[in-house]
């Protein structure tokens, strides 16, 4: 660890978060008698807590962030510079960085050519849905303004994207949720829903099938994740996204990728869906865009969309009348643009490929040697690992215990995570994501705190 703080007396700073912070998706009630975790400095892919201990972080940040690892001195420099020069402005005109960072986001992006600066992925989704809901208003008289969205996927926080979220146990006591919002079922073929050959077509049809209940001529958008992330890192079955490209282009419908996990080299191409062939009409991302230097998030989309929203000078409603204030912060595009430079420059799209081989042929050592691993999914460095009580049964392991084996790794040096408040006895999936710097080394090292973690919990 480099420098801690400015004192190594950490106490204040465990009693003022213990007394003031909130933090997220954590019960509060243990740190009235253990203390709050702070994590103080991060080098690479290494974090030190307030305590002095040194931590490997396999989950970017703990929400799949930090790609390019922390300590980079360069992103840093790049926000100060820009800062001194010109911090703010609303995002009803340019900047410099924002300028510059869209034309180079485009140009990874064939076929699309817009982006519309916000600061969270919940924001961008939203973005995509008002954008669809404005097309149906404008075009189709209204009609077509239904949004469908994929049982497992999560699409943000607010109470317009959980709307749109797949997972129960993060909308529930959250409701009433927005009108038009229709779920489509989820395309994991190891909890499969239909006993047929080729599943990733079944999957896909059953998008049509709702389409064709609720009314093609009501249905405006379908917003799926290209891998679903916090719903148990699924990937589609073979198949599946062609058909859904069909699906989309026969019905009208237009296709948003939610890229918030996946984008900016997670899967080892720049956007997850880049794996597929998908020619999608949105694109959200956010978290690794900046890698968490500063917060920043797009809507992306191409020229047929935006050209809807300037058919009519004349009309004062025509064109997109939203905003997003710190859409105007500087910060965010200076620190995506040197973040993408570190991608390019250090070729992590190309090492995320190689040590993807490593980090799911040793999850799949450990499935051989722990039968409570049922399943072993994931692409790039972005893998999970589903724990079961039987294999033949699939029957989901305890939550407690997937737990405690997130709880041990930590007690080892070594952060993972699990799936959280996502679906009603299906929290069992452990998540991998380390940064894209990551060393054979560091693989190595984080499936072994597993395979100790899974032998003391399970044994």
């Amino acid at each position: 660890m480099q420098n801690m703080t400015q004192s190594n007396d950490m106490s204040g700073v465990i009693e003022a978060d213990r007394a003031h912070i909130w933090h997220h998706l954590v019960q509060h009630k243990p740190f009235e008698t253990n203390d709050p975790r702070i994590i103080v400095e991060g080098k690479g892919l290494r974090v030190w807590d307030a305590k002095g201990k040194e931590l490997i972080d396999a989950v970017s940040g703990g929400v799949w962030t930090v790609n390019v690892g922390y300590g980079r001195e360069s992103i840093a420099k790049a926000v100060y510079d820009q800062l001194v020069k010109m911090n703010f402005y609303g995002g009803s005109v340019g900047s410099v960085p924002g300028a510059l960072f869209a034309q180079k986001l485009i140009e990874k992006m064939p076929g699309m050519s817009r982006v519309f600066y916000a600061t969270s992925g919940s924001e961008a989704n939203e973005k995509a849905f008002k954008m669809i809901r404005q097309i149906s208003a404008r075009h189709h008289g209204g009609k077509k303004y239904k949004i469908l969205y994929r049982n497992r996927d999560y699409h943000g926080s607010t109470l317009a994207t959980m709307s749109a979220g797949g997972q129960n146990e993060r909308n529930e006591q959250y409701g009433p949720f927005a009108p038009g919002f229709v779920e489509v079922p989820h395309c994991m073929e190891y909890r499969k829903q239909w006993d047929v050959e080729n599943y990733g077509l079944r999957a896909a049809d059953a998008i049509e099938e709702v389409i064709l209940r609720e009314g093609p001529d009501t249905v405006g958008g379908l917003c799926l994740e290209p891998v679903t992330a916090g719903g148990g890192v699924i990937t589609p079955p073979e198949g599946y996204w062609e058909r859904v490209q069909e699906i989309c282009q026969k019905y009208n419908v237009l296709l948003h990728i939610d890229e918030v996990v996946c984008g900016m080299g997670r899967t080892g191409t720049w956007m997850g869906y880049q794996n597929y062939g998908i020619k999608p009409d949105f694109v959200s991302l956010a978290k690794g865009v900046a890698s968490g230097y500063a917060a920043i998030s797009c809507m992306v989309t191409t020229e047929k969309v935006f050209e809807m929203f300037k058919d009519d000078p004349n009309d004062p409603m025509s064109y997109f009348r939203d905003i997003s204030t710190f859409g105007g912060c500087t910060a965010g595009p200076a620190a995506a643009l040197e973040n993408m430079r570190i991608l390019e420059d250090e070729d992590l799209l190309g090492n995320t490929l190689r040590m993807e081989k490593r980090l799911m042929g040793n999850l799949h050592n450990l499935m051989d040697r722990h039968r409570v691993i049922g399943d072993v999914r994931g692409k790039g460095l972005f893998c999970g690992a589903e724990l079961v009580a039987d294999r033949g049964t699939k029957e989901p392991a305890a939550e407690t215990k997937v737990a405690a084996v997130v709880a041990d790794c930590a007690a080892q040096g070594v952060l993972i995570g699990m799936t959280n408040r996502s679906l009603t006895g299906l929290n069992n999936t452990l998540c991998l994501s380390p940064a894209l710097i990551a060393t054979a080394d560091d693989i190595d090292q984080i499936t072994h705190a597993i395979d100790k973690a899974l032998t003391k919990v399970f044994s």
